[in-house]
């Protein structure tokens, strides 16, 4: 039997409700239908009733008292996603919310609590959990061929004097809650343990405003591995997006391919035992060959997903009653390291002038 579409309510129609969300559901009708749109811009409204014939509403309460509306789609900036959400809940209706969740940890376990006790369903949009790369990646360390995983880098850089206003502490703007929750996310999922430690450093490099632009986390797990993460506007050259060192081998990736060097599975090692002896004149380790297979193979992950897919798994929890695949654990989990971070390490300003 053919379910019918979830009628959606978006609320902000910006950078992430026009741009993102309404592109990505385009070709989707069958799944989602956008009922109701809400924006203090008038010109936004209008674009969105002649695209999609969805109703305009100025204030947000008309939107989530709307009783066509099933599920608010919230694409606020960050400061607003709290209230905004906490509206919709209170409303009696379901929420996608685009990331951050909230602002910090205590506003987002209150909105998850409030989820509970009203008895709707709350959906946090971490959309890149299905990115390409990731996936494959973790397809490669789950494969084992490079090892025992001890070190995992993931690398979000460029060089941007930003000036709008993700740069303002007021709006819930840093790259800590602006990029942090996608690759916290990541992060989380690599370590594959409880964490045991947590580094951090904040800093306002090329941005305006003032929050950071520059953010580095080093997450330690009981397990032993690092998963060490770098989020900046304020590098000029790059790293790989992902590095991945194992005691079998190593890889990096740019998003589009994927560069491997590990030992042949099939060869066995047997233990490396020191030797306090006088080496010879020229002798300067073990003289062992490794059979080294090094390959550069595309971004092509057996679980064939891209960042879309999180539409059809929302469609398949609301319809179908399917397990979404991000839970609010997950991102209660993320939202604790962005509020503990921000405890730990109060953002230095760089002076550009120097």
């Amino acid at each position: 039997m053919q379910q019918k579409p979830v009628n959606l309510g978006i609320v902000g129609i910006g950078r992430a409700g026009w741009s993102a969300h309404c592109t990505e559901i385009t070709g989707m009708e069958s799944m989602f239908n956008i009922v109701a749109a809400c924006d203090p811009i008038a010109e936004r409204r209008e674009n969105m009733a002649k695209r999609f014939g969805s109703k305009p509403y100025e204030r947000i309460e008309d939107l989530v008292a709307d009783p066509q509306v099933e599920l608010v789609n919230i694409a606020t900036r960050s400061c607003d996603h709290f209230n905004h959400a906490r509206m919709a809940l209170l409303a009696g209706k379901d929420v996608f919310l685009e990331k951050p969740m909230c602002t910090d940890y205590a506003d987002a376990r209150a909105l998850t609590e409030l989820a509970e006790s009203t008895g709707r369903r709350l959906f946090i949009r971490h959309n890149r959990r299905f990115e390409p790369a990731y996936q494959h990646i973790k397809e490669i360390i789950a494969s084992g061929i490079l090892g025992e995983v001890f070190e995992i880098k993931l690398r979000r850089q460029s060089f941007q004097r930003r000036n709008d206003w993700q740069t303002l502490a007021k709006f819930g703007g840093g790259q800590l809650l602006n990029w942090g929750p996608h690759i916290i996310d990541h992060a989380l999922h690599f370590l594959e343990s409880p964490i045991k430690n947590i580094w951090s450093d904040l800093k306002r490099v090329a941005a305006g405003g003032d929050t950071e632009d520059h953010v580095r986390i080093i997450l330690t797990g009981e397990n032993g591995r690092n998963v060490d993460l770098e989020i900046s506007g304020g590098i000029a050259i790059a790293e790989p997006v992902y590095m991945v060192y194992g005691t079998r081998g190593s890889l990096t990736s740019d998003e589009k391919t994927i560069t491997l060097r590990y030992i042949n599975p099939s060869q066995k090692l047997s233990p490396v035992e020191a030797n306090s002896g006088t080496p010879g004149a020229a002798n300067y380790g073990n003289p062992e060959e490794l059979d080294w297979i090094e390959e550069t193979i595309p971004v092509a992950p057996e679980d064939k997903v891209d960042m879309n897919t999180i539409w059809p798994k929302l469609y398949s929890a609301i319809r179908k009653g399917e397990p979404f695949p991000i839970t609010t654990d997950e991102a209660l989990a993320v939202m604790k390291i962005i509020s503990q971070v921000k405890a730990d390490s109060p953002c230095v300003n760089i002076d550009m002038g120097k």
